[in-house]
C-alpha cells in the first residue's frame, strides 16, 4: 500500500486501500464475477462534481467520470432532481407498449442534436451494447445484406453482434466463437501506427482507399456490405483521432455503394468532445448514430438514431423492456440542457487547456510517444522508445497505479495509452491539480524502469 498525496481541496493523509475498501475487495472476489476489469481498489463512496471519496475517506479527482458516463459530474443538483420528480411520477411504464411524455421529448431532442437535416426517430436502450445490436439488426433489415465492416481497434461493446463489431482486444472475443458471420475488420486511421507505413498526407488515406481498391476486389462485394461501423475516436482501442480526410473519405466510399454509415458515438457523443458528436468535427453526417454513457449523466440509458427513411422495420421487428426507461429519460433532458448551457463549451476550453500542458511536458519525458484527442477525450500513449514507438504497456499501467494513489482515478487503453475523460463541468483547477499528480507518477514510474 502507498500513501495518498492528497489535492489541496483535501485535508487528510491515508494509505489506499484503506480497511473497509479493502474489506469490500474480498467480499467482491467472493460474489462478483471475474470477468471484470478493475485497475486498481478503488471503492467509490460518493462523489461531487470532478471529486470523489471512497469509503475510507480518501479523497480523489476523478479524471474517468465512470468511463465518460458522469458527463455533469457527479450528483450535478439539476440532475439529481430531475430523478426525484421523476419517480414521484412513475418509475417505469415500458416505453415499447405504452407512451409517456418524457420519452417523447427525449427522443425530439435528440433527434434534432444528431447531425443532419433528414427527419429521424429512435430507438431506446438500456446501454451502448444495445444501440450498436439495434443499429446492426437495422441495417441489415433496411438494406437486406449481411455483411458489414468494422476496425481493428474498434470496440462497440460485447454481446453477440456488437462483440462481433468489436476488435480492440482478443480477451473479448476469445471462447466465444462463433460470432455473427459477416463481419470484415480493416485497419482504422491510426496515422501513429499506420498499418501500411505510410504518411498523411502523401498517402492519400491509403487506409479507406484499401477497402475499395482491394477489399471490393478480392474479398466481398460491397453489393453485400449493408453497413459500416465505426467510432469518430476510438475509444478502447487508445483514444485514437484520425487525420483530417479520413471521414469524408469514409463517407464517400459509403454512399458511392450505398452503404449504411453508422456513427458509434457512445463515448464521444454529447458534448465530450467540444461539439454534440465528435463527427461533427469533419462536418459528416452519418446514416445512424449509436448513443449511451454522457446522455443521462450516469442512469442507464442508450439511443440508436436513425434517419427515418431508413426506419423501414415493422411492428414488433425489435423492442426493448427497460429502453427509454421515464427516470433515465428526465435525467438525460437535465444533463443535455446543462450541457447546452455551458458544460460542452467548457469540455473544449478545458480540452485545450490538458493538451496545451500534455504538449508542453511531452519533450521532457522520453516515454510520451503521442498526445492526442479532442475535448476531453484524451489519450497518451506511452511508448519505450520514441523512434520505435514499440509500446510501454507496462508503464502505462504503473502509472495509471501511481495516479491512483496519489489521488487521481486514471485508466488506460489501448496498447500503452492513459485516458483522461473527467466531466464536462471539471475546473481549470482541477485540471492542473490532476495534471500535476499525472507528471509525478510519470517522473516516478519512467525512473524506475
Amino acid at each position: 500500500m502507498a500513501a495518498v498525496k492528497q489535492p489541496s481541496t483535501a485535508a487528510l493523509e491515508q494509505q489506499v486501500p484503506g480497511p473497509r475498501a479493502q474489506g469490500y475487495v474480498e467480499r467482491d472476489s467472493e460474489a462478483i464475477s471475474p470477468s471484470y476489469t478493475r485497475s486498481y481498489p478503488f471503492v467509490m463512496d460518493h462523489g461531487e462534481g470532478a471529486m470523489v471519496w471512497d469509503v475510507d475517506g480518501a479523497q480523489f479527482i476523478d479524471f474517468t467520470a465512470g468511463i465518460a458516463v458522469t458527463a455533469t459530474g457527479h450528483c450535478h443538483p439539476a440532475v439529481v432532481q430531475a430523478i426525484k420528480d421523476q419517480a414521484d411520477k412513475f418509475v417505469h411504464m415500458s416505453g415499447t407498449d405504452f407512451y409517456y411524455a418524457v420519452q417523447i421529448e427525449l427522443a425530439e431532442k435528440l433527434c434534432s442534436l444528431v447531425p443532419g437535416s433528414e427527419p429521424k426517430q429512435v430507438f431506446f436502450t438500456n446501454s451502448g451494447t444495445e444501440a450498436v445490436e439495434a443499429a446492426f439488426k437495422l441495417a441489415r433489415y433496411h438494406t437486406g445484406c449481411s455483411r458489414a465492416i468494422a476496425f481493428l481497434g474498434a470496440f462497440h461493446g460485447r454481446s453477440m453482434g456488437a462483440l462481433s463489431l468489436t476488435a480492440s482486444k482478443y480477451v473479448h472475443r476469445e471462447g466465444f466463437a462463433p460470432l455473427v458471420p459477416g463481419v470484415t475488420h480493416v485497419p482504422y486511421g491510426y496515422c501513429y501506427r499506420c498499418a501500411y507505413n505510410l504518411e498523411y498526407p502523401s498517402c492519400d488515406v491509403h487506409c479507406v482507399k484499401y477497402i475499395e481498391d482491394t477489399l471490393f476486389k478480392r474479398l466481398i462485394s460491397p453489393n453485400e456490405v449493408g453497413a459500416i461501423f465505426v467510432e469518430p475516436v476510438q475509444g478502447e482501442g487508445g483514444y485514437v483521432v484520425p487525420p483530417p480526410l479520413y471521414f469524408p473519405r469514409l463517407l464517400e466510399l459509403a454512399d458511392k455503394y450505398d452503404i449504411v454509415l453508422v456513427d458509434d458515438e457512445i463515448q464521444t457523443g454529447m458534448g465530450r468532445t467540444g461539439k454534440w458528436f465528435a463527427i461533427e468535427h469533419w462536418d459528416v453526417v452519418a446514416d445512424i448514430t449509436c448513443i449511451a454513457k454522457g446522455v443521462a449523466s450516469g442512469m442507464p440509458l442508450g439511443a440508436m438514431v436513425a434517419k427515418k427513411r431508413l426506419m423501414t422495420w415493422p411492428r414488433g421487428a425489435h423492442g426493448n423492456t427497460f429502453g427509454g426507461n421515464p427516470i433515465s429519460c428526465a435525467a438525460a433532458l437535465a444533463t443535455i440542457r446543462l450541457i447546452e448551457d455551458g458544460y460542452m463549451h467548457n469540455a473544449a476550453r478545458m480540452g485545450e487547456r490538458f493538451m496545451e500542458r500534455l504538449k508542453r511536458i511531452q519533450p521532457e519525458h522520453p516515454s510520451m510517444g503521442d498526445v492526442r484527442g479532442l475535448g476531453l477525450m484524451i489519450g497518451i500513449e506511452l511508448v519505450k522508445d520514441r523512434d520505435t514507438r514499440e509500446p510501454a504497456a507496462e508503464l502505462r499501467d504503473a502509472v495509471v497505479q501511481a495516479c491512483f494513489e496519489r489521488g487521481l482515478l486514471a485508466l488506460g487503453c489501448g496498447m500503452s495509452t492513459v485516458r483522461f475523460m473527467p466531466a464536462l463541468n471539471i475546473t481549470a483547477d482541477l485540471v492542473d491539480e490532476g495534471l500535476d499528480i499525472f507528471e509525478e507518477a510519470l517522473s516516478e514510474a519512467e525512473s524506475a524502469t
